[in-house]
């Protein structure tokens, strides 16, 4: 399989109507006390272990600059501990707190994202790992500790213009988080990325104190590789105005470092809640994604517990 078919194979996946009727249990099914929501979504992952997740083109990052990890330690989930990284290929390594900002489809929902990370290594497998501490959506979203959510950030703003600029202003209904970044983008030049923090920190992700339960809620991300290899540095001079107050950058002294972005869909495979698959390394991974046969993945059926079959052929 090559990247062409796997990116279709992914996009197959994705049903519009079935997003819409996920929406719609999910009105329903968040009255329902947090472990028993738990149940029924564990109860339906186990026969769909792998949901599409497809990153819409301009997915951008701001990344900061934490002085002191000491910070974050008590943020971490059990068995991380705070890590250096680099953001491109050379680059020195720093301790980071990353803002993403994306629109997204799945086979479950489909809106914009903005979430906050912290860079930390796993100490039983050595994976770097992108620890999630925070997040906003204008759509619905399940985690551990808060079960399946309702939209908190209605009315969210997440484009591009044709002059070049891209554009995000999302905040929660309750006021106490907010997103925002205005970034023109016509004099951003490509850089290959560091592959440690982007290939391995993708497969290794979890919920850190602040987002989920404490046992970290591992889970993966299953792609190509070379989905990762590059992407737009965003000159400081053209980052007309940001600012992030989701887990709070500010907290930890962060100061905003660099701005990235990918101009490009990302086409990958996250295992579903309660899963979690293990790639040792780059070769592992790879191997893993050409051997998908999309004829026997089965997503989600909003309409059940159960799941489906895709009907599409890779």
């Amino acid at each position: 399989m090559n990247i062409l078919e796997y990116a279709k194979g992914v996009e197959r996946l994705v049903n519009p109507m079935a997003v819409g009727q996920s929406h719609y249990m999910q009105t329903r099914l968040n009255k329902l006390p947090v472990w028993l929501q738990r149940k029924i979504v564990t109860s339906a992952t186990k026969k769909a272990d792998k949901m599409p997740f497809v990153v819409e083109p301009y997915c951008t990052f701001l990344f900061y600059e934490i002085p002191d990890p000491t910070k974050v330690e008590k943020f971490m989930p059990d068995n991380f501990v705070p890590a250096k990284s680099a953001i491109f290929a050379n680059d020195p390594e720093k301790y980071y707190g990353i803002v993403s900002m994306f629109r997204i489809h799945t086979s479950v929902f489909w809106g914009a994202r903005a979430e906050y990370y912290l860079v930390a290594e796993n100490q039983s497998t050595k994976l770097l790992s992108w620890i999630m501490m925070d997040y906003i959506s204008d759509s619905i979203s399940y985690d551990e500790k808060h079960g399946l959510k309702s939209p908190d950030a209605k009315a969210a703003v997440m484009t591009t213009t044709c002059e070049g600029d891209f554009v995000c202003d999302m905040k929660s209904l309750d006021g106490k988080k907010q997103v925002s970044c205005l970034a023109n983008l016509t004099h951003a030049k490509m850089r290959p990325l560091d592959q440690r923090l982007w290939i391995e920190g993708n497969t290794s992700i979890a919920y850190g104190r602040l987002a989920g339960e404490a046992d970290g809620d591992l889970f993966s991300l299953t792609f190509f590789p070379e989905e990762m290899k590059q992407a737009l540095e965003i000159p400081m001079r053209d980052v007309r105005s940001y600012s992030a107050a989701t887990a709070t950058t500010g907290r930890f002294d962060a100061k905003l470092e660099r701005v990235i972005s990918f101009p490009f869909a990302q086409h990958m495979l996250s295992d579903s809640p309660g899963n979690h698959t293990h790639y040792g390394n780059e070769q592992a991974l790879r191997a893993a994604v050409e051997k998908i046969n999309f004829k026997k993945i089965k997503t989600i059926n909003p309409n059940s517990s159960s799941s489906s079959t895709s009907p599409t052929s890779s």
